[in-house]
């Protein structure tokens, strides 16, 4: 089960690495290709994107490292909110074809943090 969790925790930081660091590096690629990213100040993206790069870390680093530990499920469960408040700002816009990475994300970083508590 720790090879499943750990492939997981893999997929999750890999996912949030591509999007902050699209968010917070490429800005200009990530309003190309998220319709969102023009309706929102560009600090607000970039934050968006640090939270999620900063996330992704912590998701593999402490567990892989063994240097506390407890800050990979409280990583995973940051990556959901952050996830979910998302969905919730696609509901809000009627974006509903964008949600289903959100759900999908949501579910794995929520099975890292139950699996890793």
């Amino acid at each position: 089960m720790n090879f499943v969790i750990w492939i997981i925790q893999g997929l999750v930081a890999l996912g949030f690495v591509y999007s902050g660091w699209l968010k917070a590096i490429q800005y200009e690629k990530a309003k190309e290709s998220w319709g969102w990213v023009k309706d929102v100040s560009k600090g607000f993206v970039v934050f968006i994107g640090l939270a999620e790069l900063v996330g992704a870390l912590g998701v593999i680093l402490p567990e892989a490292l063994n240097i506390a530990p407890v800050l990979t499920p409280i990583a995973a469960t940051g990556l959901a909110v952050v996830v979910f408040l998302g969905a919730l700002f696609h509901i809000k816009r009627k974006e509903y074809r964008d949600i289903g990475m959100n759900i999908v994300f949501l579910a794995l970083a929520v099975f890292v943090a139950v699996s890793r508590f």
